[in-house]
């Protein structure tokens, strides 16, 4: 099954760059024989959805700003989220990723059949830094784990 996974985010704004970093974990363990990509993207909407054209499952890793505890690691299926988001799956100047993949579709274009969230929750995605705050940070691993174990599965989760 041909997989990517992208860590999204922007690796100069504190917490917002755990996508990129979970993204980096994933990459130093995979195994070259799984032909899993693996990508670091700052955008969404219709060019987050070019950028899935060819593959069958796509992991997306995301800040995932929350009242909660920041560092909790959080999964859902794209479908399962609503039509909108306050971070990278959509843009005020473009359109929010659920309609971009609508249009891609309409179009023609060959879209993966699953796509998986992998959230860390935080409360700081606008503060300049290269660093994490210390729970987001400590999430990195648990989060890599979860996804490598959904990137190695041959099937798809319904």
């Amino acid at each position: 099954m041909k997989t990517i996974v992208i860590g999204l985010g922007n690796p100069i704004l504190g917490d917002d760059g755990v996508g990129w970093r979970v993204a980096e974990e994933v990459h130093n363990q995979l195994d070259r024989a799984l032909h899993i990509d693996v990508d670091y993207l700052s955008l969404g909407g219709i060019s987050l959805m070019e950028r899935m054209i060819g593959y069958q499952r796509v992991i997306l890793v995301d800040a995932f700003y929350s009242d909660e505890e920041p560092g909790l690691v959080k999964i859902s299926r794209l479908e399962e989220l609503p039509d909108y988001s306050a971070f990278h799956i959509t843009s005020v100047h473009d359109t929010s990723l659920q309609n971009a993949l609508k249009l891609g579709k309409d179009l023609g274009a060959t879209l993966p059949e699953e796509i998986i969230i992998v959230g860390i929750t935080t409360k700081h995605v606008y503060d300049f830094s290269q660093e994490l705050s210390p729970p987001v940070e400590q999430a990195i691993a648990k989060a890599a784990e979860i996804v490598m174990e959904l990137a190695t599965q041959n099937i798809i989760i319904h």
